[in-house]
């Protein structure tokens, strides 16, 4: 019965109207008395309603003494309505004043069927491309409006997220984690260079968006797309010839120009690599412990069974970090030494 009432609240009649609607479909005809004595309401607010409902061609009315009620079909209580929803559309679209509307501030969303809502409807007006960035479980909640976009010729794009082992992300979290205080999965989406959408969705914290046409962050979204995509088709045609010379997700770069610093693997024994660790805090850095636990150059440093089981390099090899140094410099070393062991005996 709640559910009745409140569909017939959307439909735009009062608490009180609803439950007269309700009582006469259930009996099919009452008086006014009869109504406001099962409701529990005074007749004075009932007859009101009954007044209201007659007005809108919900119910009709005797001419007798006393005046009985009778509910129209909701059949043809619908046809009107609908009938007269249309008419006024019409009517506003014809006679509203039109202004050209350019969402050159940033809006926010808030709420799941506010955010989900916005988004389908975009999508539907988008006219040439849709880049999408969506996390799995967004993916299957838009796949319709998706593929709805798609046969209408319009050039989707739907971004690979690390949780499918593919994409860029220079974040050592994974995705969806977010950042301390944050949680919920996160989305974007570029409608035809012109719209940006950005939002979270999912786990606890409700969903929201923030919806612009600044330039600013247009360009800032396509460059993202525009990169992810040259990032994921060299991925595909290079294969692990790039992770080798630039690390997984290309983190040695991440490291060199972001971080700083590039950590250099140690040898310590055959066959086992220590990963240095940065500062404390580095989320990219702590990935490199994915081989062995990192740990700090202080540490390799007083590892003194690592210098005793250090293979002396054969001749014509160095290892790392080694120079090599030029045959005067070498003689000039050699008879430093000899001076100075003659020195001594003459003592």
């Amino acid at each position: 019965m709640e559910d009745v009432l409140q569909h017939l609240k959307n439909l735009g009649f009062t608490d009180l109207e609803a439950k007269c609607l309700h009582v006469l479909a259930v009996s099919g005809t009452q008086t006014g008395y009869e109504i406001a004595k099962g409701l529990g309401v005074s007749r004075s607010n009932v007859y009101a309603a009954l007044q209201k409902l007659a007005e809108k061609g919900a119910v009709l009315t005797s001419h007798g003494e006393p005046t009985v009620y009778q509910s129209v079909p909701i059949e043809e209580i619908g046809e009107r309505m609908e009938a007269e929803l249309q008419a006024s559309i019409r009517y506003v679209k014809e006679h509203l004043p039109k202004q050209e509307t350019h969402m050159s501030e940033y809006f926010s969303l808030e709420g799941e069927t506010r955010v989900i809502e916005r988004i389908r409807s975009e999508l539907r007006k988008a006219k040439e491309e849709a880049f999408c960035d969506l996390s799995p479980e967004e993916a299957k909640l838009l796949r319709d409006d998706i593929r709805e976009v798609s046969a209408h010729g319009v050039r989707v794009i739907v971004m690979p997220t690390r949780d499918a082992g593919a994409g860029f992300y220079p974040f050592a979290r994974k995705r969806g984690d977010g950042l301390k205080g944050q949680q919920g999965r996160k989305f974007a989406i570029l409608i035809d260079r012109k719209l940006a959408i950005i939002g979270t969705r999912g786990v606890e914290d409700p969903t929201v968006a923030m919806i612009t046409e600044h330039p600013a962050m247009v360009e800032l979204l396509y460059n993202h797309f525009c990169s992810s995509v040259v990032l994921q088709e060299l991925q595909q045609d290079m294969g692990t010839k790039l992770e080798d010379k630039y690390g997984k997700n290309f983190k040695k770069i991440i490291q060199k120009q972001i971080d700083g610093k590039v950590p250099e693997p140690k040898k310590t024994d055959e066959g086992k690599v220590v990963a240095l660790k940065l500062h404390s805090g580095n989320e990219i850095a702590g990935e490199l412990g994915h081989i062995d636990a990192g740990v700090s150059g202080r540490e390799i440093m007083s590892d003194e069974n690592a210098k005793e089981d250090k293979p002396k390099p054969e001749q014509g090899k160095l290892e790392e970090g080694e120079v090599v140094q030029g045959k005067n410099e070498q003689e000039k070393v050699e008879q430093g030494k000899s001076g100075q062991g003659k020195r001594k005996k003459k003592k």
